[in-house]
């Protein structure tokens, strides 16, 4: 039998992007400037050893967002403990606006996403580390 899908995960992210703050790349260069934000990069492994990364990002693979974020858990990590913006970004931009939305409604804050995702970053001319 196959599946009804009720709630497309188009729709899931039009809502979520309705209710966090979104960010370009040129606000988040600007803010990582002023050291203001923590870039969170969602994507899985792969792809940052694919595509390359964001030097002042720190990794937290999507799946194991929630853990990392809850200091209770035993997986908690103390970047998410700092008093900053945490800007969440992934490879185009939906995942992190599902990832930024969960870690708002666990009660980070403040939280945005990358617009565009890395893709955007990296066609900017911002800098990318390649781990070649």
């Amino acid at each position: 039998m196959a599946q009804t899908i009720t709630r497309p995960v188009a729709e899931m992210v039009a809502e979520a992007k309705a209710e966090i703050e979104e960010l370009d790349v040129d606000a988040v260069r600007k803010a990582l400037n002023e050291g203001a934000v923590q870039l969170i990069d969602i994507r899985d492994v792969r792809e940052l050893r694919r595509e390359g990364r964001v030097e002042e990002a720190f990794h937290c693979p999507r799946g194991m967002l929630e853990f990392w974020i809850d200091p209770d858990s035993p997986y908690a990590k103390p970047v998410f403990t700092q008093d900053v913006k945490y800007v969440f970004f992934c490879a185009g931009g939906m995942r992190s606006a599902l990832a930024a939305k969960t870690a708002q409604d666990m009660g980070l804050a403040p939280v945005a996403h990358l617009i565009g995702g890395f893709g955007a970053w990296k066609s900017s001319g911002a800098p990318v580390l390649s781990d070649d």
